[in-house]
């Protein structure tokens, strides 16, 4: 319970930042094009400063095994997000428009900004290392796969944002660096540092101030659909409990905290920016969202009691 209660205590200052960013945006101390204008702040500076600050770390034989693990487990998280999607969505009698978003609802979660910040909260650098890692090859699907799932035949995709995405640059520099026999000098690591913590709170600023663009009226007539519930539900519980078993497996316990919190994340806000884009529905991807986001503080709270819980049986 103590361990919950702290989660939980943690993540209530998180979204505290987002009430901030929520209250400044609707008095108009923010303008317009504040949720983009942080957005690309976060995406193309302080994410990729903070990933290279974290992976900064001298050799060690040992994170190689972990980084395989963390792969493996990576994929099959993927493959589980996915299954659901596909098969949920074959099943939902949803409008054309509706149908993709309400599969990436589940599929992708905001691994990249609430993801960091609880594992940050949690675990500190090496939690960023790690987190880093397992999110490789979710970067990669989130911005192929993601935008085929919300526009279908309407969608394409760049390659050069595919190999020159800041998060996947950052990532690829940052192991490149692990791998060879010296680290950056002091003045970059310090660099690095100083423009990427304020990654999570730039994060959850986001996040409130996204909130905003949202209508009342339509947030109660999407709030009455059961998919949308049925989206949030299996974004927040089903997909990381299916992990929950990996527990068994010998690795550090660390990765499966990280592994199943990651995956445990909220439904991204980068759907509805692909529905709009693509011709999906983005109100109906900003009400999950946003649900899924509000509800994330208890479930996550939960996973990580629970993750605690089983680490008496399987230390």
């Amino acid at each position: 319970m103590s361990a919950m209660l702290s989660l939980f205590g943690e993540m209530m200052m998180l979204y505290l930042i987002a009430i901030v960013g929520f209250i400044t945006r609707k008095t108009r101390i923010l303008p317009d094009s504040s949720d983009y204008v942080l957005t690309q702040l976060v995406l193309y500076i302080t994410l990729p400063a903070l990933i290279l600050y974290s992976m900064d770390f001298p050799y060690d034989p040992k994170y190689l095994h972990d980084f395989g693990w963390l792969f493996a487990l990576s994929l099959i998280a993927i493959v589980i997000a996915c299954s659901f999607g596909i098969i949920l969505r074959k099943k939902a009698t949803l409008p054309e428009d509706q149908k993709g978003v309400y599969e990436g609802l589940i599929v992708f979660g905001n691994q990249g900004f609430i993801g960091y910040a609880i594992i940050y909260i949690l675990l500190g650098e090496i939690g960023i290392l790690y987190t880093a890692v397992f999110n490789f090859l979710y970067i990669i699907l989130i911005w192929t796969y993601g935008i085929y799932v919300v526009g279908r035949s309407n969608a394409s995709f760049s390659w050069k944002w595919l190999l020159l995405n800041p998060g996947v640059l950052a990532t690829t520099v940052g192991f490149i660096m692990f791998l060879l026999p010296f680290q950056w000098p002091a003045s970059f690591h310090d660099l690095f540092k100083t423009v990427g913590l304020p990654t999570v709170p730039l994060s959850m600023l986001v996040i409130g101030v996204l909130l905003t663009n949202l209508n009342m009226n339509e947030i109660q007539v999407y709030l009455c659909n059961k998919y949308l519930w049925s989206a949030v539900f299996t974004r927040l519980m089903f997909i990381p409990l299916c992990l929950v078993p990996f527990i068994m497996l010998p690795f550090h316990k660390i990765l499966i905290l990280v592994v199943v919190l990651v995956a445990a994340t909220p439904s991204a806000p980068t759907i509805a920016l692909y529905a709009r884009k693509y011709g999906g529905d983005p109100y109906f991807a900003s009400v999950g969202s946003s649900v899924s986001t509000i509800l994330s503080i208890l479930t996550i709270s939960f996973l990580y009691s629970l993750l605690k819980w089983l680490f008496l049986f399987y230390p």
